[in-house]
């Protein structure tokens, strides 16, 4: 199936309250621009400078998502044109959006990354480490971000029932900070959870972001 028809029939199967992150890392401009052609808007990457160079080249009503995680030497390059940073996982990295979403004059919409896998390589902070950061008066501080959710990624495993533990554990953690956004003075409305291996199930566990790549482009030539 060509890209295009991938892309569809996701469309036709995701319910209407799902945003579809078309995760394009590592895929060629003419992939991108087939997706775009079929109306995807959306395209998510995990490395600042290939999502930069994609951005020169690609038309600019694309939205894009930095998925991957972010060093913050790297936050600059983004900041003029990035619409949402998947992956904050420190108090540190939202210091040097703010900064850097300053100097571009915009306000950056940002994901706390919250670790819920039992694999040591996933990054992340636990729901303690959210409360402390929402809660500081430093985050209330910063004028040039929006935290605007959560993102998580299950265990890559076969066991589906340990991956609908993890997606559960995260939603329940975000409807818990729901009814408490008057205390952090913020509005959480996306629940990034899910890729091409485990977005049904994600979806079931009240995911409303998906993020996939192989699905719609193929699988990836490494």
């Amino acid at each position: 199936m060509t890209i295009s028809e991938n892309l569809n029939k996701l469309k036709n199967e995701l319910p209407k309250n799902i945003t579809l992150v078309a995760v394009s890392k590592t895929r060629p401009i003419t992939d991108l621009m087939e997706a775009y052609n079929a109306g995807q808007r959306i395209f998510g990457e995990n490395k600042v400078q290939e999502m930069e160079s994609k951005w020169q080249e690609m038309p600019k009503d694309v939205e894009w998502h930095m998925i991957g995680h972010v060093q913050r030497n790297k936050v600059k390059y983004m900041a003029p044109f990035v619409s949402l940073i998947h992956a904050v996982d420190s108090l540190k990295l939202l210091k040097e959006i703010n900064k850097e979403a300053r100097k571009n004059e915009r306000v950056i919409q940002c994901l706390l990354q919250i670790k819920i896998a039992k694999e040591d390589s996933k990054f992340g902070m636990d729901e303690e480490d959210a409360v402390n950061l929402l809660s500081s008066e430093v985050y209330k501080n910063l004028k040039n971000i929006e935290v605007v959710g959560f993102m998580g990624m299950a265990t890559f495993t076969e066991d589906e029932e340990q991956i609908s533990k993890e997606f559960q554990k995260l939603k329940n953690i975000f409807d818990e900070f729901k009814t408490r956004s008057n205390d952090f003075g913020t509005e959480l409305r996306v629940l990034s959870m899910g890729m091409s291996g485990d977005f049904r199930l994600a979806i079931d566990h009240g995911s409303n972001m998906v993020r996939i790549g192989s699905a719609i482009f193929g699988e990836r030539n490494y």
